[in-house]
């Protein structure tokens, strides 16, 4: 006969991963963290919070096994414990945006119109990367584009975008990329380019889903 508590811990323990998701904040996290590693400090900054409570909602999902930690002299560094971590974040935001109702009104709040905006797919941007007739900007913060890129892209982190469109070959096509789907740095890039005159689309979603799909990346500057 089944042995009722062992499999009410058993179930338990099972959704311990779920429980530390269960919080906007460490979902937030997690998200930042599929670009790579931060320290505690640089994470508080993205999700706009203490270094107090980034600390308190990191250990929280490193109990729950998501996340594992190093010391780089007086700094912790954090990144996802194993790309299923990535997965089941991506997984989890493809279920709620078939099934959570409101999801859909709420995410346009955040992101804005983005009817005027061209858009490229992977499969698209893979073939003009191969033709060598597009420029392609990661417009994620520089540690970030460090920790991984797609190849031949170049780091301009949005808020540099300004300042260096002098350097963007002016009769290129250019492609600019972020974090996802949910990321607006991609759309502000995109904005600024139509408005100086560029021909400019956003990638249709990011770099993890282009690293997930197994298409060529690079680390380093």
């Amino acid at each position: 006969m089944a042995d009722h508590a062992a499999k009410a811990a058993l179930f338990d323990a099972l959704a311990e991963c779920a429980k530390a998701l269960a919080n906007g904040r460490r979902a937030e996290l997690i998200d930042v963290l599929a670009q790579g590693e931060r320290s505690v400090e640089d994470l508080a900054l993205e999700i706009d919070q203490t270094v107090a409570n980034t600390s308190q909602h990191l250990q929280r999902l490193l109990r729950a096994g998501l996340v594992r930690t190093r010391r780089g002299g007086t700094r912790i560094f954090y990144e996802l414990s194993s790309p299923l971590v990535s997965t089941l974040w991506r997984t989890m935001r493809r279920v709620a945006e078939e099934h959570v109702e409101g999801l859909e009104q709420l995410a346009a709040a955040y992101v804005g119109d983005r009817s005027g905006l061209d858009t490229m797919t992977r499969d698209e941007l893979r073939e003009r990367l191969r033709a060598g007739d597009v420029v392609v900007l990661d417009v994620r913060p520089s540690a970030e584009y460090s920790a991984g890129h797609i190849r031949g892209a170049f780091s301009v982190p949005i808020g540099d975008l300004r300042a260096r469109l002098e350097d963007i070959d002016s009769g290129a096509r250019v492609v600019a990329y972020c974090r996802g789907s949910y990321c607006v740095y991609a759309d502000e890039a995109v904005r600024l380019l139509n408005e100086a005159g560029r021909d400019a689309a956003r990638l249709e979603d990011g770099f993890p889903e282009w690293a997930s799909a197994r298409l060529p990346v690079a680390r380093g500057v």
